[in-house]
C-alpha cells in the first residue's frame, strides 16, 4: 500500500511542478469552480473541505489577480457568488497543456506493455476515486 501511496504522491507532486502560475490551494479552488461553475464561498469552503476562511483568503488573492470575480447573490445581500474570468480560463488551459505535454512525453517512452499495464493501474485507481467519503463537519 504505502508503494501505491508514495507513487501517487509523487505523480502529483510532478505535475504541480510543471507550472508555477498559481499556487496547489489556488488552482485547487479555480478547479472546483471550473467544474461546478459559480460558487458562494460556504459552497466552494464544503467543495473543497477546507475552512470558510482559507476559502476567502484565497478568493481575495485570485480576485486581485484578475482570476475571479465576485457577483452579489441576489436573496442575500452578504453572500457573493464566485466565478472565473476569461483570464483564469486562459490560465487553466495553460497549466493543462504544461501537463499533459509533460505526461506525453514520459508515457511516449514506454513499451507497449508498459502502456497498457498502465492503462489497467489507471483504471484501478479510478475505481478506488469513485469511493470517495464525503467529509463531515470540522474534519477532512
Amino acid at each position: 500500500m504505502s508503494r501505491v501511496r508514495r507513487t501517487v504522491m509523487q505523480m502529483a507532486r510532478r505535475l504541480r511542478q510543471q507550472s508555477s502560475a498559481v499556487t496547489p490551494s489556488q488552482l485547487a479552488l479555480m478547479g472546483s469552480l471550473e467544474r461546478l461553475g459559480p460558487l458562494t464561498l460556504s459552497e466552494l469552503a464544503l467543495a473543497e473541505a477546507i475552512s470558510a476562511p482559507a476559502v476567502s483568503r484565497t478568493v481575495r488573492i485570485l480576485e486581485e489577480e484578475g482570476m475571479v470575480s465576485r457577483e452579489a447573490v441576489e436573496d442575500d445581500r452578504r453572500a457573493a457568488r464566485v466565478s472565473l474570468t476569461p483570464k483564469a480560463k486562459r490560465v487553466l488551459a495553460s497549466i493543462r497543456n504544461q501537463r499533459n505535454a509533460w505526461l506525453a512525453e514520459r508515457i511516449g517512452q514506454l513499451t507497449p506493455r508498459q502502456a497498457a499495464d498502465l492503462e489497467r493501474g489507471i483504471a484501478a485507481i479510478e475505481r478506488i476515486l469513485e469511493h470517495r467519503e464525503i467529509p463531515t463537519e470540522g474534519g477532512r
